[in-house]
């Protein structure tokens, strides 16, 4: 494994969840326009100028597998990928195929559907696993015996600045009945494997809802979908999606790992001033405060 970018003190990672694309044409339920979601937070990306060290795209990628689905979504995020220098990784979630996924986005023409889609890279000090949590015609998650030894073997040696693990499915319960019926099916098998290892945070989609919790200490964080979002608090017996899409900022910090959710959904501004006034003014307070 070599190093993709060197340790200059710096890290930021984007996590990009649930996008559910579709062939051109075509939109999810009928109504939500995945793909403009997507070009609209790549387009905010390069506008706002900041360093990306990482593109992670937490599984359910593509809304029913299709081939040309993964082709749009690789030819929207490889030219920004190169010209923020950011590394692109992709997991698995249920909505994907295999053997599309393989084929159109990592060069694998590989058609075993018992294969798990599995990879690590160290970018910037940071080592990024990706777990494939899918299993082929089912929406619960798993993580299979062998794909636990792979991880154990992994995480046996520490990576400079720690490890953040990336799968679709979360291994934390939901408030939502209904997402909580398809999480990880075997967290138990999964802490065991982090345990004691230099795992500092575990990234995860699948629910639409943003959330947060910890599997054996280690933070979890449920990233906001690029898709829609699934209402946490619906009327009485009902389950709902509504508009709106986002998307995970994490920064190594002084502090350490930080996970901030990003609203992209179009919205009316209440302020926009010049970063320095604002810290001009922050500083004008505690010069008064003493």
């Amino acid at each position: 494994m070599t190093e993709e970018r060197p340790i200059d003190g710096h890290f930021t990672l984007v996590q990009l969840t649930d996008t559910h694309l579709r062939a051109e044409g075509e939109s999810v339920h009928g109504s939500v326009d995945t793909f403009a979601n997507l070009t609209s937070v790549l387009d905010l990306l390069v506008a706002s100028g900041q360093r990306v060290d990482a593109l992670v795209f937490s599984g359910d990628l593509a809304d029913d597998g299709d081939p040309a689905a993964y082709r749009r979504l690789r030819d929207a995020v490889e030219p920004v990928a190169e010209s923020l220098g950011a590394a692109t990784m992709y997991a698995m979630g249920n909505h994907d195929d295999r053997a599309a996924f393989g084929r159109e986005l990592l060069a694998d023409g590989g058609s075993d559907s018992d294969r798990t889609f599995d990879s690590v890279r160290l970018v910037s000090g940071v080592r990024i696993v990706v777990l494939d949590s899918s299993t082929p015609g089912r929406h619960d998650g798993r993580i299979e015996t062998p794909q636990l030894r792979w991880l154990a073997e992994v995480l046996a040696t520490p990576s400079p600045r720690g490890t953040i693990l990336v799968l679709h499915h979360p291994p934390i319960s939901s408030p939502v009945t209904t997402v909580d019926y398809l999480r990880l099916q075997n967290p138990d098998d999964l802490e065991r494997a982090i345990s004691g290892s230099d795992v500092q945070m575990v990234l995860c989609g699948h629910a639409h809802h943003t959330g947060a919790g910890s599997i054996g200490g280690v933070p979890v964080w449920v990233g906001p979908a690029m898709s829609y979002r699934v209402d946490p608090a619906p009327p009485l017996g009902r389950h709902r999606g509504l508009a709106g899409f986002g998307f995970t900022r994490i920064d190594l910090l002084e502090s350490g790992f930080t996970a901030t959710a990003v609203e992209a959904t179009p919205a009316a501004v209440v302020y926009d001033e010049s970063r320095q006034s604002v810290l001009a003014k922050l500083a004008d307070l505690s010069r008064r405060a003493g």
